[in-house]
């Protein structure tokens, strides 16, 4: 879980509904200042949100890129229907595309964060078209394992039991026993857990299964002609980082570490996270002009 801020949010910044095939998905709309150089879609990972981008959104429209942070269904402000096929990494990029279209904006570059660059991913991997390239941000190739995911089986007792609140609960006693770069405020973990809570139970127990069971689909990634960045934060805990390079290596992408970061470097080192998704799409722009 990112630390995100409570603070209003920055000028030129709209949180908005997006309707879809799919259903609606709830945004965070940033609109590009001066000439355009595209628009860039956000998906968040398991038990995020939108607003773990809200850090990166102004300086990325300052640079001339709209941005759009997305609630994947069933998270927080997105609604989500009672049935766990609809939270399959596939369902979930199947409803990625259906928002990209509905932006009517043309090929997007997309950033997928931890469970969000599997989605992120699949999304590509059913249409590439739709996308001028990719960023994997503490992502994976494979399903996540280790201590994170350790924890996850003991998910379904204790929502049957208390429901989200005392999800809410157990997180926070596992977040008092990990390294944090940054504190939380009480204000902002007081949005955290209302984040949580609003979300769909059925939702995340199904991603919950999801994230762990997610095959190793990186050969496939690197057969599709798309830019690509693996981007993670020098700490990350999730995902080791020996593995996000090998992943790197493996689609022929560049690899890009954050310092001062852990799992959520848009959260955790936001200017250097901006600095470093500015340089990378920008030559990429260069790049498709150049070959137009």
């Amino acid at each position: 879980m990112s630390v995100v801020s409570s603070d209003p949010l920055p000028e030129g910044v709209m949180s908005c509904i997006v309707g879809t095939p799919g259903g609606p998905l709830a945004v965070l709309d940033a609109a590009a200042v001066g000439k355009s150089r595209g628009t860039i879609v956000m998906v968040p990972g398991f038990t995020g949100g939108k607003e773990d981008f809200r850090y990166i959104l102004e300086p990325l429209a300052q640079q001339g890129f709209r941005v759009v942070a997305i609630d994947q269904r069933g998270q927080h402000e997105s609604p989500g229907p009672d049935e766990p096929g609809a939270y399959t990494v596939e369902a979930l990029g199947t409803h990625l595309l259906h928002l990209v279209r509905a932006l009517g904006e043309g090929a997007v570059h997309l950033v997928g964060h931890s469970f969000g660059g599997l989605v992120a991913r699949a999304a590509v991997l059913q249409d590439a078209s739709p996308f001028r390239s990719l960023v994997l941000m503490g992502s994976g190739p494979s399903a996540l394992t280790g201590p994170r995911a350790d924890v996850l089986p003991y998910l379904t007792p204790i929502l049957l039991e208390g429901g989200l609140e005392a999800v809410w609960e157990a997180s926070e006693a596992i977040a008092a026993t990990r390294r944090r770069v940054t504190e939380v405020s009480p204000e902002a973990k007081d949005f955290l857990r209302a984040r949580l809570v609003a979300s769909s139970p059925t939702g995340l127990l199904a991603t919950a299964e999801a994230l762990t069971s997610e095959p190793d689909r990186t050969d496939e990634l690197a057969a599709v002609d798309l830019p690509i960045l693996v981007m993670y934060g020098e700490s990350d805990d999730a995902w080791h980082p020996d593995v996000q390079d090998a992943m790197g290596a493996r689609l022929g992408a560049a690899v890009i570490v954050v310092p001062g970061a852990m799992h959520s470097p848009a959260a955790e080192n936001p200017e250097l996270t901006a600095q470093v998704l500015r340089d990378f799409l920008a030559a990429v722009e260069v790049g498709l002009e150049a070959g137009a």
